[in-house]
């Protein structure tokens, strides 16, 4: 594989059980688990549950944001606190009257989270920069998934206080609710299955101001944020954090699929593993790919967790990110 690298696909199969990773809300006692309609590689529609993009995002950026404050990349101040926002106009010392360029080199330079994760500054005209990181939702395949939902209680175990609930007033029930002593019952769902994941991940604007066509950062700071941004997404499979983990930490059973990287402005192709023959798919537009292109995709398959950790490492520890030719400084 070659040492510079545009752009990283990823595209696998991870097979979760027992998890409540992303749901829907609430009806009544009840948590609805999230589901989507999709259409199967034969055309045939189904129902079927699934993980957003958004939640996928977030953990990534929770990894992210827990290895820049380990390794002291930049951050701006709203950031340092893992702020949905994550900047400010006050963080970068902007007004209205700078150009957007302007903006955008110092939201780069100002915090490493808004450059990998894209932000919007609404008290500077609605500025906004695009994630380097897109996640399509993790899809069950269809033929391989199941909801279970589970009872769930919180008892009182004060045996006086059961006596004074059956002869109390109204009132007095109304006092108990508000003290959290009362008994609250609802349903729970559990989700397992095989799910299909995409990923695209634009290493090329690592530090790329979209609008001055030009990079608001050092060579070596580009580096470190692309061994960050590498770590967080391997950390993502590690660990997805999400809801209902206190007591429904997913059991993760395996990872395979295939990562495609570009080291030229031919993006890293992906498919969609809900296809069955998908890693052959890739493969073959690989080949096509590089007949146009001076071999610049490459393609590293993957049959493990344990494999997929190895192949990250290697991209983090010998890949560095590709560099546009920047526009005229004149």
């Amino acid at each position: 594989m070659s040492e510079k690298v545009n752009s990283i696909s990823i595209n696998g199969r991870l097979t979760l059980n027992m998890h409540s990773l992303n749901n829907e809300g609430h009806e009544g006692n009840q948590i609805l688990t999230r589901q989507v309609t999709i259409v199967d590689q034969h055309g045939n529609p189904a129902t079927v549950t699934a993980v957003s993009g958004d939640m996928l995002k977030h953990i990534m950026c929770e990894h992210f944001w827990l290895i820049a404050k380990e390794e002291g990349l930049n951050l701006s101040e709203t950031s340092q606190t893992f702020n949905a926002n994550r900047i400010k106009a006050s963080d970068i010392q902007r007004t209205k009257k700078d150009t957007q360029a302007d903006i955008a080199d110092d939201i780069i330079a100002t915090c490493s989270l808004c450059d990998i994760a894209g932000a919007m500054l609404t008290d500077l005209g609605n500025f906004s920069r695009k994630s380097i990181a897109e996640f399509g939702w993790l899809i069950a395949l269809p033929e391989s998934n199941q909801t279970e939902n589970y009872f769930h209680a919180k008892y009182v175990t004060d045996a006086k206080l059961r006596k004074e609930e059956a002869a109390g007033t109204a009132e007095e029930d109304e006092e108990r609710k508000a003290e959290n002593t009362g008994q609250n019952i609802f349903h729970r769902p559990a989700n397992s299955g095989v799910y299909a994941f995409v990923g695209n991940f634009d290493i090329f604007r690592l530090g790329y101001n979209d609008i001055s066509k030009k990079y608001a950062l050092s060579d070596d700071e580009r580096d470190k944020r692309y061994r960050a941004l590498l770590k967080s997404i391997l950390y993502t499979f590690i660990k997805p954090n999400g809801a209902l983990r206190n007591t429904q930490n997913p059991h993760i059973l395996n990872f395979e699929g295939i990562i495609t990287t570009s080291d030229s402005a031919c993006p890293a192709p992906t498919i969609s593993p809900l296809n069955s023959s998908y890693v052959e798919e890739i493969q073959e537009v690989k080949e096509n790919l590089n007949k146009i292109t001076n071999a610049s995709i490459h393609c590293i398959e993957f049959n493990s967790m344990s494999e997929f950790s190895e192949k990250m490492v290697e991209l983090i520890n010998n890949g560095k990110p590709y560099k546009l030719h920047e526009a005229s400084r004149e």
